[in-house]
């Protein structure tokens, strides 16, 4: 007597399709003091794909020499706050060789009370 065996394969997928966005660094990279690219080209970089829309902010940390950020987050939040925030989460992710970046999306929350007349 013979057994039959069932037999499957199977593929799991997972798929995360957003809209493409130019430039392509998101909204923020985040340069490290020996990385190979530095600060004026990666400013010459976003400057040539998206003209008038990052600003580049330099720093005083022991690994990360500049920050290039979307002008449209700088309006929203003070820059020393945001560079606060920034600096504490990448200073754990980057080295000194390393350029990471990243998507910042702020979310901004009010409640108003007016009397009634």
């Amino acid at each position: 007597m013979q057994d039959k065996l069932n037999y499957f394969r199977k593929a799991m997928l997972s798929l995360k399709i957003s809209e493409f966005e130019v430039p392509p660094m998101q909204d923020l990279l985040i340069i490290g003091k020996k990385a190979p690219i530095g600060p004026e080209a990666v400013k010459r970089m976003a400057q040539a794909i998206s003209p008038e829309q990052f600003t580049i902010v330099k720093l005083e940390h022991a690994k990360i020499e500049a920050v290039l950020i979307r002008n449209s987050l700088l309006q929203m939040l003070d820059e020393r706050l945001l560079m606060q925030i920034i600096l504490e989460e990448a200073d754990r992710l980057i080295s000194d060789n390393m350029v990471l970046r990243s998507e910042l999306k702020i979310s901004v929350s009010v409640q108003r009370e007016v009397e009634l007349q």
